[in-house]
C-alpha cells in the first residue's frame, strides 16, 4: 500500500460503526517471537542428551563471556529469572536491612519488591508522560541517609534519563541499579543500557526481546557488586570443587571466598543450562534481529508523524538513544487533541479494525494493597515498614503522572519484520481511528 493509499484509507467509516476494517492483510509472522531455528533446536537437543550436565555452568559461563563482549562489561552472571538477578544486583549494591531503594510506581512488581526480601522498603517517585521513565526531579527529594539505590526502569524501551540520574546518585554517593528487562541491546546517547549504572539486570523470559526461554543476567563493571552476587545465590562460584564446579571459583575477596560452597542468601540462582544454550543462539542474531525492528517500528510512527492524538514513544533520531528490541511498544495517547475521546474508547475503535489494544502501562505499585498491608514475614506489622526509619507509604493523588497514565498511554502493535505492506495497513488503522474521533463522540 502506498502513502496515498494509506491517506485515502481513512476516509472509511469506522469498522466499529459498521464500515470495514482497515486491518485486512494476513501478518504472517509479523509478530511471531522468538524466533525458533534448526540452530536452536538443536543446541537445545544437545544440551538435553547431556543428562546431569544440564544441571553445570560451563555453558552458561560462555554465555556470560558472550554477553560481556557484546555490551563491553567485565562482568556477567546469568540467573534462574530477571526477578533473582535483580535480587542479585540489589545484595550486590549493599542493599538490606532499614535501607531504602527510589524506584518509578509503574513498573513490574520484580523490579522493586526483592527488596523487601533483603529487608529494605521502597520510595516510589512519578515518571515522566513522555518518557514513561523515572522523572530525575522526582528523585532527590527523596533521598535520605537510609537511601541505598536508585531501580531505574528503561520502561517498554525507552532510556530513561541517565546523566541526570548518575549526577544524582553521585552528589549523594547511591548506586544505580538498571533494569534492562524491557530495553536488551538499546542505547543512550550511544552508550549500551545496563552499563551505565553500577549494575545492570534484565530478563530473558519468553516473551522479552532477548530470550532464553526463562532466564535472566547480571552485568557490571564493579567487581565488588560481580563477587557479591555470585556469593549470595550462586554457591558453585565460590571456589568450593564440586560435580558444578572445578574448585578455581570466580570469587577472589576472601571475606566472600572463606564461605565457599553456601550461598549466603540461601538462593539457588543457577541459570538452566538449557536456556543458556537457547540463549548463546537468540545472542548470535539479537543485533541484526533488533535493527530489523527498530526499522519497522520507526516505519511505524513516521507513517503517523502529525496525526492527531497519538505521539510516538521514542527517542529523538539524533539522540544517539535508541529503543533495542522495542519490548512492550506503546504510544502517547492525546485525548485533548481529539476531543476529549477516551483512551479507552480509542483502544475499542482500533481492536474493531483489527489491532487488539487497550490503555495503560503497568500499574502504580505505590496503592497496591502488597505495598501498604501485607505482612509477608510474620513481624506483626507490614513488610514494606517493618524495618524502616520512617513511613514512605504513599496515597491516591501522591504521584500525579503515574496515577493518570493509563489515559495517556496505549499499546501499539510490535513489529518483528520491516514489512511496509503489512505496517502501512496497521499505520492506517490508527490515522483512520484518529481522524474519525469525532463519529465515536457523537
Amino acid at each position: 500500500m502506498s502513502s496515498t493509499e494509506v491517506a485515502s484509507s481513512t476516509k472509511s467509516s469506522l469498522a466499529l460503526l459498521g464500515g470495514p476494517k482497515a486491518i485486512t492483510k494476513d501478518p504472517a509472522d509479523m509478530f511471531t517471537w522468538p524466533i525458533i531455528t534448526s540452530e536452536d533446536e538443536q543446541a537445545v537437543l544437545e544440551m538435553i542428551h547431556r543428562g546431569v550436565g544440564m544441571s553445570g555452568t560451563d555453558v552458561t559461563k560462555q554465555l556470560e563471556k558472550e554477553v560481556c563482549e557484546w555490551l563491553g562489561v567485565k562482568y556477567a552472571l546469568g540467573y534462574c529469572n530477571g526477578t533473582a538477578s535483580l535480587l542479585g544486583a540489589m545484595f550486590g549494591c549493599g542493599v538490606g536491612i532499614g535501607d531504602e531503594i527510589i524506584i518509578q510506581s509503574p513498573v513490574y512488581w520484580a523490579a522493586a519488591l526483592p527488596a523487601l526480601s533483603l529487608g529494605a522498603t521502597i520510595n516510589f517517585a512519578d515518571i515522566l508522560g513522555d518518557t514513561l521513565c523515572i522523572d530525575p526531579a522526582d528523585i532527590e527529594h527523596r533521598i535520605s541517609e537510609d537511601t541505598k539505590a536508585i531501580v531505574v526502569v528503561h520502561n517498554c524501551a525507552y532510556p530513561a534519563e541517565m546523566d541526570e540520574i548518575m549526577a544524582i546518585a553521585e552528589k549523594h554517593n547511591v548506586k544505580v541499579i538498571e533494569d534492562v528487562s524491557h530495553a536488551q541491546g538499546g542505547l543512550y546517547k550511544g552508550r549500551a543500557l545496563g552499563t551505565i549504572g553500577h549494575v545492570g539486570a534484565f530478563s530473558m523470559m519468553a516473551g522479552k526481546s532477548l530470550v532464553a526461554g526463562e532466564g535472566g543476567m547480571l552485568i557490571t563493571n564493579d567487581q565488588n557488586i560481580f563477587e557479591r552476587a555470585a556469593a549470595f545465590g550462586h554457591y558453585e562460584r565460590t571456589g568450593l570443587p564440586s560435580m558444578y564446579s572445578d574448585g578455581k571459583g570466580q570469587i577472589t575477596n576472601p571475606e566472600l571466598k572463606k564461605f565457599a560452597g553456601v550461598p549466603l542468601g540461601g538462593y539457588k540462582h543457577r541459570l538452566n543450562q538449557v536456556a543458556s544454550s537457547l540463549a548463546r543462539v537468540q545472542l548470535k542474531y539479537y543485533p541484526q534481529r533488533i535493527v530489523e525492528i527498530q526499522k519497522a517500528m520507526n516505519r511505524f510512527w513516521d507513517l503517523l508523524e502529525g496525526v492527531p492524538g497519538i505521539k510516538a514513544h521514542r527517542p529523538p533520531a539524533d539522540s544517539g538513544s535508541t529503543m533495542g528490541g522495542w519490548y512492550a511498544a506503546k504510544g502517547l495517547y492525546r485525548s485533548e487533541e481529539l476531543g476529549g475521546l477516551s483512551a479507552e474508547k480509542f483502544c475499542q475503535a482500533l481492536t474493531a479494525e483489527g489491532f487488539e489494544t487497550r490503555p495503560g502501562i503497568n500499574g502504580p505499585l505505590h496503592l497496591h494493597p502488597a505495598l501498604h498491608d501485607a505482612d509477608v514475614y510474620g513481624h506483626g506489622k507490614p513488610t514494606v515498614i517493618a524495618n524502616a526509619s520512617r513511613d514512605v507509604r504513599q496515597g491516591p493523588g501522591s504521584l500525579p503522572v503515574t496515577e493518570g497514565i493509563a489515559k495517556r498511554a496505549i499499546s501499539i502493535p510490535w513489529f518483528k519484520h520491516d514489512r511496509p505492506e503489512i505496517i502501512e495497513e496497521y499505520a492506517a488503522a490508527f490515522r483512520k481511528v484518529a481522524e474519525h474521533a469525532d463519529e465515536l463522540l457523537k
